[in-house]
């Protein structure tokens, strides 16, 4: 019970504090019948509960052709030059978290690596542009710390061509703001034409195959060190048959 009426005050202000009073304490109240249909309005739960509507800047790559390079169209290396005389040719690059926000789901104790697999897509892509695009070998040498703030240039330098039809490859990276390059990985890649694997299987699973459990499997990597994010949290499925290991692995919706 609650009053709602004391001398001397509003009326109406009194009958609608009862109500609301009444409200608080659970008590089911018709408030359309009040302030009418449509009146209402939902408030934030939570005093710092926000959304934001204005677009988040992105990093856009300019033509740089006009500065005599060759422009790539491949999110993860820009442009190239190559040298004169035959002496070799050089890919550049600008990574950092704010242009490649993904980079940041690889990590090592708390550390944003580059990916392995990604130092091999860009020796690849850069073997394409020039007829090269075996990868004979590939070490690598020293991992690319991705800094929280600011950038890191990348190079891919290809040797000049040999008489064998390999260049050899390096992949370096600095810091901006900096002066000293080092060197990530060092390889060969060859103008021979590599032999296409051909898938033997007739099944799936493969005959033979024991399948291996995969629950938990990103939860314990990380409880060693290793955390891998969304965006490398591909593996699906996976089964053993001897030495060999089968697995499904498919991106997420948004990473595709």
């Amino acid at each position: 019970m609650t009053g709602t009426l004391r001398r001397g005050e509003n009326e109406s202000e009194q009958l609608l504090t009862a109500v609301a009073r009444l409200h608080t304490h659970g008590v089911p109240v018709d408030w359309s019948a009040i302030v009418g249909r449509n009146s209402a309005i939902d408030l934030p739960t939570y005093a710092f509960q926000r959304e934001r509507y204005w677009p988040r800047p992105r990093a856009v790559a300019g033509d740089v052709r006009g500065a005599g390079l060759t422009s790539l169209g491949h999110p993860l290396l820009g442009a190239a030059v190559e040298l004169a005389g035959g002496e070799g040719v050089v890919f550049t690059s600008r990574l950092s978290l704010a242009s490649h926000a993904w980079l940041a789901d690889h990590t090592a104790q708390g550390v944003v690596l580059l990916a392995g697999t990604a130092f091999v897509e860009l020796v690849v892509r850069a073997g394409d542009e020039v007829g090269c695009g075996v990868l004979e070998e590939l070490a690598l040498e020293r991992p690319l710390v991705l800094p929280e703030r600011g950038a890191v240039q990348v190079q891919v330098v290809l040797d000049a061509l040999e008489e064998s039809g390999r260049r050899a490859v390096s992949v370096y990276s600095r810091p901006e703001e900096e002066t000293d390059w080092t060197r990530h990985a060092s390889g060969t890649l060859s103008a021979s034409v590599a032999p296409v694997p051909v898938w033997q299987e007739t099944a799936w699973p493969p005959p033979g195959a024991e399948p291996v459990p995969v629950d938990g499997f990103y939860e314990a990597m990380a409880e060693t060190g290793y955390g891998y994010g969304p965006s490398f949290q591909g593996l699906q499925t996976a089964w053993r048959r001897g030495e060999e290991v089968f697995a499904e692995v498919r991106l997420s919706d948004e990473s595709a």
